[in-house]
């Protein structure tokens, strides 16, 4: 079976950060959020589509700060809290009409799959929607950096990463009022300017291997679904 995405059809892979997937304060489960994502995600049949998902509404490795806890166990949490988004998305995906499945870098339970890149590259040429969960399996390495290393591993023609600004600015607009939208810039410009888009590990792999990022406001409905589509939204950064 051919395992590259099809000349009629993109694979695009989507990060999208636990906050956006909770309640109150981007915490806990909110229902609500998890169908409005599955719905957009299950609306678009013409791309193929890996998802990885953080789990800051549930617990974040770097800010588990209890006595005698080592850096390692505490994202061993944090990567471990990602599979409860993760099966709870995939669940909502399938309820929408799609069908879709987890898979994790991280031991997990009898109903995610160990990731296999040439099985899941296998399940996106079928139409089916993989969710991916715990992180790379490996402690000091983000979310934003397993999404990088899972686009390239799935042959993705895209990284769209939904946040909650509508793209790349050159100060923080939720801190600076001041701040400056940049609709398209290169990766060697935004390194230049020292623009925060993501961490250094994963900026890094897009950038060494020439694979674009879109950066784009989650939160308005409608806009995961554009995104996927290929439409002129958010912020583009490119070789």
């Amino acid at each position: 079976m051919n395992e590259a995405p099809s000349e009629s059809r993109r694979r695009v892979l989507l990060k999208i950060s636990g906050e956006a997937l909770g309640g109150t304060g981007g915490l806990g489960l909110d229902p609500d959020s998890f169908m409005r994502v599955a719905g957009e995600v299950a609306s678009v049949r013409e791309v193929e589509i890996a998802i990885v998902v953080g789990a800051g509404n549930i617990a974040r490795g770097r800010d588990l700060d209890l006595p005698g806890m080592h850096r390692c166990q505490a994202d061993e949490i944090g990567m471990a809290a990602t599979h409860v988004n993760a099966m709870t998305l995939a669940a909502a995906i399938r309820s929408s009409g799609r069908a879709a499945s987890v898979h994790s870098g991280l031991p997990a339970s009898p109903s995610i799959s160990a990731f296999s890149a040439s099985r899941v590259r296998s399940l996106l040429s079928n139409g089916e929607v993989a969710v991916l969960s715990g992180g790379t399996g490996n402690p000091f390495f983000t979310t934003d950096s397993c999404a990088a290393l899972r686009a390239l591993e799935l042959d993705c023609d895209l990284f769209l990463k939904g946040t909650r600004v509508d793209g790349l600015y050159s100060a923080d607009p939720e801190i600076d009022p001041d701040a400056v939208r940049i609709e398209r810039a290169s990766f060697a410009e935004v390194l230049r300017d020292g623009l925060q888009v993501m961490d250094s590990t994963a900026f890094t792999l897009c950038s060494n291997n020439g694979l674009p990022v879109t950066i784009f406001d989650m939160t308005e409905p409608g806009k995961i679904a554009l995104a996927l589509l290929g439409s002129d939204i958010g912020s583009r950064i490119v070789p």
